[in-house]
């Protein structure tokens, strides 16, 4: 999973960061709230680990923010504010879980499943997409039935296309899936990336199914009824 931690105390912040990272969470920091609203304009994630007193914007204003952005990314709470009034705030703005300190490792870690397992769960069905199929589980790809074999990068691609169908994905959102953010990768990558996984999904089929949107990204395409049924 993707984490972000927003936590003003240097030695909590590091902790996060490294433990989280020992349990196989990929993850970004910010030290203010107004950072950490910046980075979440720009990045996606799975959930954020989110402190209440920060400096530049506290926790609540950045939950609130986005909320107001109809952005339902999981959100945990981790302060030392314990009252029931700063908890019922907290829940009230949107928090889907809410943590005091101290605290320990191993419950961190199971709220942190807990909140996004719905998520996960509609992440990990299968994607039918016209005569697409995409299995995350089994990664496997079949189209009119018959089996595609794709590198784990181009899986990665086609899965983040079709969890969007319909939609352009942009260049940046595709990066940051295929890549960690701090990873030094140019844009070209993803160009031979794309064409690579271009030509094992649309030949020899008349309906060709990924297009480019110039300048800002790309699209699987798909009908009326393959958007509805597709995760976004």
């Amino acid at each position: 999973m993707r984490i972000l931690v927003v936590e003003d105390e240097p030695r909590m912040l590091e902790l996060l960061r490294k433990g989280l990272y020992e349990h196989g969470f990929s993850v970004m920091t910010a030290a203010d709230g107004a950072t950490g609203l910046e980075i979440l304009t720009a990045f996606e994630f799975d959930a954020i680990i989110l402190d209440i007193g920060l400096p530049r914007m506290s926790g609540y204003g950045v939950l609130k923010a986005l909320r107001a952005q109809a952005r339902m990314t999981s959100v945990l709470i981790l302060t030392a504010r314990d009252t029931e009034d700063d908890i019922i705030r907290g829940f009230e703005l949107g928090a889907d879980d809410y943590l005091t300190k101290p605290f320990s490792f191993p419950e961190l870690i199971a709220r942190l499943h807990s909140i996004t397992r719905c998520d996960r769960q509609e992440e990990y069905s299968t994607i039918s997409i016209d005569d697409l199929a995409v299995d995350p589980i089994r990664h496997k790809v079949t189209r009119n039935g018959a089996s595609v074999d794709l590198t784990r990068l181009e899986f990665l691609l086609l899965v983040c296309l079709a969890r969007r169908a319909g939609h352009c994905v942009s260049r940046r959102t595709l990066m940051q899936t295929l890549w960690v953010p701090d990873h030094t990768v140019g844009p070209s990558a993803l160009g031979v990336l794309m064409n690579s996984l271009r030509a094992k999904i649309d030949p020899p089929y008349r309906k060709k199914m990924i297009g480019t949107v110039r300048g800002l990204g790309y699209t699987l395409s798909c009908t009326a009824a393959d958007r509805k049924r597709a995760p976004q």
